[in-house]
């Protein structure tokens, strides 16, 4: 079964308002973002659950990934976050490594993004995939080769980033995008006046 991951600007404050009990990494360490809602065998002092987190999803318990984004912090309201989603944003400058290196999980791909030029959504998260391990070897390929490609589960076990994942972190991207390009907007006006 898989989890699910949440964006949340303040990920504690959701966390102070809901009983959850802590994954725990194979290493013994405390996951990043992953909880449980529902009852798992912990320690009472930590409330780290006792199961490594790929086991306890083998034995059935669901883990839920609350995780810090914030980029959120910038969003007035859902009227604003739509907005930010439906925009287009300005492609061109995720050719730009000061622009690109300011966009959430693009920091450091520029060559990657130069190479690509992704123009939409669905282009943008198969470059997210591509950036993973498992997908590399598809920087060069054509588009079409890409999208044929990028989705395939590897056969070899090495790590990939499901579609739907690199969907949603690609809409997060052009959000991102989005709120950068009104600052900056913001700032000429200012300097204009």
């Amino acid at each position: 079964m898989p989890d699910i991951d949440i964006d949340f600007a303040d990920r504690d404050v959701i966390l102070s308002q809901l009983q959850h009990r802590v994954a725990k990494l194979d290493t013994g360490k405390k996951h990043n973002t992953g909880v449980y809602a529902t009852e798992i065998p912990h320690n009472p002092v930590d409330n780290l659950s006792t199961i490594e987190h790929k086991t306890a999803e083998e034995r059935g318990y669901f883990k839920l990934d609350f995780l810090n984004v914030s980029i959120y912090k910038d969003v007035k309201d859902e009227a604003h976050l739509t907005e930010l989603m439906e925009r287009t944003p300005l492609w061109q400058l995720l050719e730009h490594a000061d622009f690109s290196d300011k966009v959430f999980h693009l920091s450091g791909h520029n060559e990657l993004l130069r190479q690509l030029k992704p123009s939409s959504v669905e282009q943008l998260a198969a470059t997210l995939a591509i950036i993973r391990p498992a997908k590399r070897h598809l920087a060069s390929e054509s588009w079409e080769t890409i999208m044929k490609e990028v989705w395939a589960k590897p056969t070899n076990g090495e790590y990939y980033f499901k579609k739907a994942h690199a969907i949603s972190y690609a809409t997060a991207c052009v959000i991102h995008m989005n709120i950068l390009c009104d600052k900056i907007s913001s700032e000429v006006s200012l300097q204009a006046e």
